[in-house]
């Protein structure tokens, strides 16, 4: 530990805010550079920085399920080139079983320089729209092995002393179609790491490294500390619980066990997925990165929420995920599924345990991601796209105290993926918005319901449009579970139109799109927290008249009895149903 009196504590908090001030400019820069929405409107990535001996210094996670992978990816890296790094090189990798969570999260890393030494590294990682394969956007539910998914890209140097690797780029874009987006998006990341990296710069210009060595080991320790104090709010013991994949998109009849213990102490608290299913044919395997990330996620989500995630954050927290098990697949395994179908059923799981120990801290489950992504011609344009359908998001769930947010998307982003504008997405795809808005009765009754999903319905217009449709909470085995005498939210209902045909739509499934089709999404809610009956009957009143509670529902669900004419509660008939009940 560093004494106190070796550096004055606001120089250590200043320090500690320019680093994660440098995080986000690096994230700002892929912003305002991108070319893909993926990037520029749903905020697919995230960004970090490291220090020389690989400790995760600060980071920002726009999408909070990458945000504990990239030091698998960080370690692998350095691993492959050992002392073979140099001044103006900058690396990529994608390889799911070299450290990344799933092949279409590229990670671009570059070493930064002082005195001819590497002090730092500024990282950039985010979703890419092609990574080759026979996948859509990334996807391809039938792939039976990581090779059906995309190109694998192991360690490798994209620039090797500040000179363009030529090479590299032209295998990687030999080997994708969506040559324009996924280049430029590559350039962008690389850019947004230059930028930090001559931030980086500016500060060991500005404190020198040793005072900077010095804050660092403080920040760190303070973190370790913050983790320490969370965790004695929960009691210590062993806590078990499971939740399930829908399917695996080869075998669709069979649920994905996703099984944890967690071993809590007052120093540490260790994951144990040792009862979860083998790995499956399909590729919602989990590799170790994205599983440690999930979990982190799940438990920064209940306790530790203002504590920087960093090294010392994470000394706190074990993983224990055997090899071959659906959460630490085995190579050759497909794992392009990974960051939604099974970290969905990871963060689940844990809530589960952590309701046996803190169920005043833990949400109810919210909606799991399910919508398509798609790709093709736009003929508007005449230029390939690829699009992910962010607009159709679920609700999150309910917490002791509050109701869920609305529309805020899977649980993987805890509300950090953004919805585009549905005027610029009908600019760059060739869909016609019809319907984004709330879906009644979507949300899991409770004293505090969940957050409402979405009915989102699109046209079609253009032919030979592929899309994969990715994703869970298709069945009434993962529909939002509530906590506390909550209700359950309504699993999701998707379908496509086509003249008078109804082709219902699946989880983790393949589906050809043709000019004049309409895809429509009900997307659940959140589960609900506490016994409907005690909620305040005026906030289920207040819900009926927005027109987002039936009044079927609040009789039902709450037992609140509404007249249809009027509007106003009937109070006598409300307090015989909540008697009654």
């Amino acid at each position: 530990m560093i004494n106190k009196k070796e550096i004055d504590p606001i120089i250590v908090s200043v320090i500690g805010n320019r680093f994660d001030a440098i995080s986000k400019e690096i994230g700002q820069t892929m912003l305002r550079t991108s070319r893909s929405p993926i990037f520029s409107e749903a905020r697919d990535f995230v960004t970090a920085i490291f220090d020389k001996d690989l400790r995760l210094v600060a980071q920002t996670a726009y999408i909070p399920v990458l945000m504990a992978a990239l030091p698998y990816a960080m370690q692998n890296i350095v691993k492959e080139f050992g002392d073979d790094i140099h001044d103006g090189d900058i690396f990529i990798l994608n390889d799911p079983y070299k450290g990344n969570n799933h092949p279409p999260d590229i990670t671009i890393a570059k070493p930064v320089f002082w005195n001819k030494k590497i002090e730092f590294w500024s990282v950039s990682k985010g979703h890419h729209a092609d990574v080759g394969g026979k996948g859509v956007a990334g996807y391809n539910p039938e792939a039976l092995t990581v090779w059906d998914e995309c190109i694998r890209i192991p360690p490798a140097r994209l620039y090797h002393k500040g000179v363009y690797n030529r090479d590299v780029w032209n295998i990687i874009m030999a080997n994708i179609q969506l040559v324009s987006l996924v280049e430029g998006d590559l350039h962008c990341q690389v850019g947004a790491c230059n930028i930090g990296a001559r931030s980086l710069v500016k500060l060991i210009e500005k404190y020198d490294t040793d005072i900077i060595s010095k804050a660092l080991q403080r920040i760190f320790d303070a973190s370790e500390t913050q983790m320490l104090s969370m965790l004695k709010t929960v009691p210590n013991g062993k806590y078990s619980a499971e939740r399930f994949i829908d399917h695996d998109g080869i075998d669709k009849n069979k649920l994905i066990k996703v099984a944890v213990t967690l071993e809590v102490s007052d120093r540490s608290i260790k994951f144990d997925f040792s009862n979860s299913d083998q790995q499956v044919k399909g590729y919602v395997n989990s590799t170790l990165a994205n599983t440690a990330s999930s979990s982190f996620l799940a438990l920064f989500l209940c306790i530790g929420g203002d504590t920087r995630l960093n090294e010392g954050a994470l000394r706190t927290i074990e993983i224990v995920a055997p090899e071959g098990l659906v959460v630490n697949a085995r190579a050759p395994a497909p794992v392009t599924g990974c960051t939604i179908a099974a970290s969905q059923a990871i963060i689940e799981a844990t809530w589960l345990a952590l309701s046996q120990a803190i169920p005043d801290k833990v949400d109810a489950a919210w909606g799991r991601w399910c919508a398509p992504a798609t790709m093709g011609v736009n003929p508007r344009t005449g230029r390939p796209f690829a699009d992910i359908h962010f607009m159709a998001k679920g609700g999150a769930g309910a917490s002791k105290g509050l109701d869920g947010w609305d529309h805020l998307g899977t649980v993987c982003c805890a509300g950090g993926l953004q919805s585009p504008d549905p005027e610029l997405h009908e600019l760059v795809t060739p869909y016609t918005v019809l319907n984004c808005e709330v879906w009644p009765d979507s949300a899991g009754a409770g004293q505090w319901r969940g957050g409402f999903g979405t009915f989102h319905r699109f046209r079609v217009d253009a032919d030979n449009i592929q899309a994969a449709n990715f994703g869970g909470g298709v069945s009434k085995e993962t529909a939002p579970f509530g906590l506390s005498g909550g209700k359950a939210a309504p699993h999701h209902e998707l379908c496509i139109r086509r003249n008078e045909e109804v082709i219902k739509v699946d989880a983790e499934s393949l589906y050809q799109l043709e000019k004049g089709d309409i895809f429509e999404m009900y997307e659940s809610g959140g589960g609900g927290y506490g016994n409907p009956f005690l909620r305040d009957t005026d906030l289920v009143l207040r819900d009926v008249k927005n027109g987002f509670v039936s009044f079927e529902a609040a009789e039902s669900e709450y037992g609140v009895v509404i007249d249809k004419k009027t509007l106003t509660i009937n109070q006598k008939a409300t307090d015989e149903q909540r008697q009654g009940a």
